[in-house]
Order: C-alpha cells, then sequence, then structure tokens
C-alpha cells in the first residue's frame, strides 16, 4: 500500500449499485484503490466495467452505496453538497470528451473561468507556465470556433490544471480527437505530472493512451481485476483481450461469472 503522504485520492471498499431488488445492477463491487500523488494513472475495462463509475466516485461527482473514498487526507462520502461543491472547485480539475469550453469566452477567459465564478485570482506564475507547457500563448485572444478540435482540449487541459489541483480527473479526453491531436494532448498531460508535478487519473479505452500513464488500473465487471506498471501499448492491448475471452466463456457458461 502507499502511504498516506503519497495517496492523492483512496477508496475502501467502495460499492455504487443503480436501481433496486431484481433490476439492480451494481456498477462497482467492493472496490480498494490508492491513486498516488505526482503519478499517471490510466483507468481501463471494457465498456459497463465501472470505470467512469469509478472516476466519479473518487471525485465526488457521484454518491457511493457503500464504502469510502478520501481526497488527501480528507473524507469525501457523507460530506455536505456545499462542502463538497467546494472540495471540488478547490482541489480538483476536470477534463471531459467534450471540451465544455463557452463559445463567447476567449482562450484565456475559459483558462480562468472556474477561478473567476469562485471569486479567485490565479497565481501568475503558474498560469504563465501552465500556457507555455501547453503552447496556447499565442491563442489566448482565439475563442473556440476559432481553435482547432486539439487545441481546445488543450485549453481545456488549462483550464484543468490553472488552479493548481491536486488532482485532475479525465474522461476519455482524446475521445473526440484525430490521432495527431490526441497525442499532442497525452503528451501534454504527461508533460503536466512530469514538469509540473500534478496527479492525473485517466479514464480510456485506447491502449495506446494508456501507455503514456505510470500506472494501469483494469477493471472488470465493477472490480479491480488487475494492474501494469510502466505499460506499452502491445501489453495493454493483450490484456484487454483477455477480457474478451473471459466474456465469451461467460456467454458459452451461463452462471459463471470470470
Amino acid at each position: 500500500m502507499v502511504k498516506d503522504a503519497a495517496v492523492a485520492a483512496r477508496a475502501k471498499g467502495l460499492t455504487k449499485a443503480y436501481g433496486s431488488g431484481e433490476t439492480q445492477v451494481l456498477a462497482l463491487d467492493a472496490v480498494d484503490v490508492d491513486i498516488a500523488r505526482g503519478r499517471f494513472t490510466a483507468v481501463m475495462g471494457p465498456s459497463g466495467s465501472g470505470k467512469s463509475t469509478l472516476m466519479h466516485c473518487l471525485a465526488g461527482l457521484d454518491t457511493v452505496s457503500a464504502g469510502q473514498v478520501w481526497l488527501g487526507e480528507t473524507e469525501i462520502t457523507g460530506l455536505k453538497e456545499r462542502d463538497l461543491t467546494r472540495l471540488r472547485r478547490d482541489r480538483v480539475g476536470f477534463m471531459f470528451q467534450s471540451f465544455n469550453l463557452i463559445p463567447t469566452l476567449n482562450a484565456a477567459e475559459n483558462i480562468t473561468l472556474p477561478m473567476d465564478i469562485a471569486g479567485k485570482s490565479p497565481d501568475p506564475k503558474w498560469l504563465e507556465q501552465v500556457i507555455d507547457t501547453l503552447g496556447l500563448r499565442d491563442r489566448l485572444k482565439h475563442r473556440p470556433a476559432q481553435l482547432s478540435g486539439g487545441q481546445q482540449q488543450r485549453v481545456a487541459c488549462a483550464r484543468a490544471l490553472a488552479a493548481r489541483p491536486e488532482l485532475i480527473f479525465a474522461d476519455e479526453p482524446t475521445g473526440n480527437l484525430d490521432s495527431r491531436a490526441g497525442l499532442e494532448v497525452l503528451g501534454f498531460l504527461r508533460q503536466s505530472v512530469d514538469e509540473l508535478g500534478q496527479t492525473v487519473v485517466m479514464v480510456t479505452h485506447d491502449p495506446g493512451a494508456a501507455a503514456h500513464a505510470d500506472l494501469v488500473l483494469f477493471l472488470g465487471d465493477g472490480r479491480l481485476v488487475d494492474e501494469m506498471r510502466e505499460p506499452t501499448a502491445e501489453a495493454v492491448l493483450e490484456r484487454m483481450k483477455q477480457f474478451d475471452v473471459a466474456r465469451q466463456v461467460v456467454a458459452e457458461n451461463p452462471g459463471h461469472r470470470a
């Protein structure tokens, strides 16, 4: 187990169920996980494995049915909504498949928008470092419609980094990008860890994207079933193929759970 000081987020016995009775769906089944601080962690698994649900619960975007979740030393399960909203605003950054940029604002205004809403001023030195790391210096006055998809996602990345959060959660951040733009964004996430000291948790279905991480966590049927350190795209792809084999076994043997 990772020592507390090195843990950015933690879940213990994390369970998430939707519905009740015979129609209940168990999205997460007693998951224990530590997210190391200052590292890039990817979460993978087949469709329906619970990977996005895990991210949403760790980020405080969704409630849990059972178990506990901590952000740093703060247990977020059971927090009042106002306190949880403040914690997410102050300590967590988000990137999603859709860029969620405001079309009437330029790049600079989109980057600082969450802090503007919170009535906070960014650290000028840090903000300049983020802008230069992401190569946005000559795009700050452009509105989203004047930017390519990759540039828009870089702006979204800068917005997630701008408040210097403890954790950045990225849900399929390259899903709407072509391969070249996707590689750029993955490179910038990697840089944010290596050069800016950030902690990134990324949900992805792409073995190539996962290969940019330090650690890949594999989910299957709502359970944490494996992990891979120093991943390669080939090794991740091979591990994902095992899920297909397991699903085939289940299909051919009803009642058996892999």
